[in-house]
């Protein structure tokens, strides 16, 4: 009889120490695909980003858009002049419409000409230098 018990003992010492490799195995798979994972997802989100920023110019000066919507209106109605910028410390609109501007990477404000108008916008950096850029609203 004792030999039948060790027999059974050394038996279940053996399945019991595979089964804790497997499971040592699969939580050591687990874990690295989980890192993998975290791994892509911070590098997708980086590039995401960088892109992102790229789009909103970067760390450029510049004036990135500058229309008007729509570009032709019918006298009396208004349109929405619509500006971007990257950089600028400060923006200028001639001639001034009633709202305030200020440097944005995406701003409109709304203006109501009575005559076709040509606008202009300006853009300053901190080292005093301009970019300017024009849009002709249209009136009818």
């Amino acid at each position: 009889m004792r030999r039948g018990m060790k027999i059974y003992l050394a038996a279940s010492a053996i399945v019991l120490a595979c089964a804790a490799a497997y499971l040592a195995w699969i939580l050591d798979a687990r874990l690295r695909s989980r890192e993998e994972f975290e791994r892509k997802a911070a590098a997708e989100k980086r590039e995401a980003d960088q892109r992102a920023i790229d789009m909103l110019g970067g760390s450029r000066f510049d004036i990135l858009n500058f229309y008007a919507s729509p570009p032709a209106i019918r006298r009396g109605e208004s349109a929405q002049l619509c500006y971007g910028v990257s950089n600028a410390k400060e923006v200028r609109l001639e001639p001034k419409p009633d709202a305030g501007v200020w440097p944005s990477y995406s701003r409109c404000v709304s203006v109501a000409p009575r005559k076709t108008t040509a606008y202009t916008l300006t853009a300053v950096d901190a080292s005093g230098n301009k970019k300017e850029a024009s849009v002709t609203l249209k009136v009818e």
